[in-house]
């Protein structure tokens, strides 16, 4: 008998034991499950139909450094050379204009727009046996439109990255007239330039905010010179160079 109670009463105290355990990680997990869910932090996904449209507009501002590459000419540096040295330093220019981009895929859109930029590109010269150090600074106003292809990485929440690529042309609006009469330094006024850049495509509750640093190599030959300027025959050949970063917003 005495065998056959103690065995009772220790199927009862398993039974509470067993109880006991599974109340125990019921609650432990409800507790758990509690503190995780107040850890966890909502993040609100803008515009998340966006790349349903296929074509969006809007606008930009561009901030960047204008250069010329310069190319000297056969007769730099030899015995009728007269300059010493020839650079052109990194001037301010600035950009305003209206973009548009019309999607081509999940990953690929053509990017373009119109765009005008003024440019100060300037040229130093240092001559033999000389302490004047000339230097003839090209201000202008461009009439640009870029046509980009642009590669986008898989949206994480509200950001992406991008890669684009392409082509740019360009025309000089303020053509000025008395180049020639001066004898100074000038140059063509049209130009086609390669151009690609990378960026962050950045979403917000009414607007997608754009920053993009691009390069810009140009491939047209821009000098342009009358045979009687001192200043440029070791000159042969004029690109224009140019780094900026857009800021744009759609």
């Amino acid at each position: 008998m005495f065998t056959t109670h103690f065995r009772n009463q220790y199927y009862i105290y398993r039974q509470k034991v067993i109880l006991f355990a599974i109340i125990f990680c019921v609650g432990f997990l409800g507790v758990n499950h509690e503190v995780s869910a107040q850890n966890y932090d909502y993040k609100r996904i803008y515009d998340e139909f966006y790349d349903d449209k296929i074509v969006h507009f809007g606008f930009l501002f561009g901030f960047g450094s204008s250069r010329f590459n310069i190319h000297h000419s056969e007769s730099f540096n030899t015995p009728g050379s007269t300059a010493v040295t020839i650079v052109s330093p990194g001037n301010f220019s600035f950009q305003v204009g209206g973009l548009v981009n019309v999607k081509l895929s999940d990953r690929f859109d053509l990017k373009s727009g119109l765009n005008i930029a003024l440019y100060g590109r300037q040229i130093n010269y240092r001559f033999q046996n000389s302490s004047n150090f000339p230097a003839e600074l090209r201000e202008s106003t461009w009439l640009e439109m870029p046509i980009l292809l642009k590669y986008k990485s898989l949206r994480r929440g509200n950001s992406r990255m991008f890669v684009d690529a392409g082509v740019k042309l360009g025309l000089e609006t303020n053509v000025r007239k008395n180049a020639a009469s001066t004898r100074r330094l000038d140059t063509n006024t049209g130009d086609v330039s390669l151009e690609y850049g990378i960026g962050l495509e950045q979403f917000f509750k009414y607007f997608k905010f754009t920053p993009e640093l691009r390069f810009s190599h140009g491939l047209t030959n821009l000098f342009q010179t009358p045979a009687a300027n001192s200043y440029a025959r070791d000159i042969q050949r004029l690109n224009a160079h140019s780094v900026t970063l857009y800021l744009m917003f759609e």
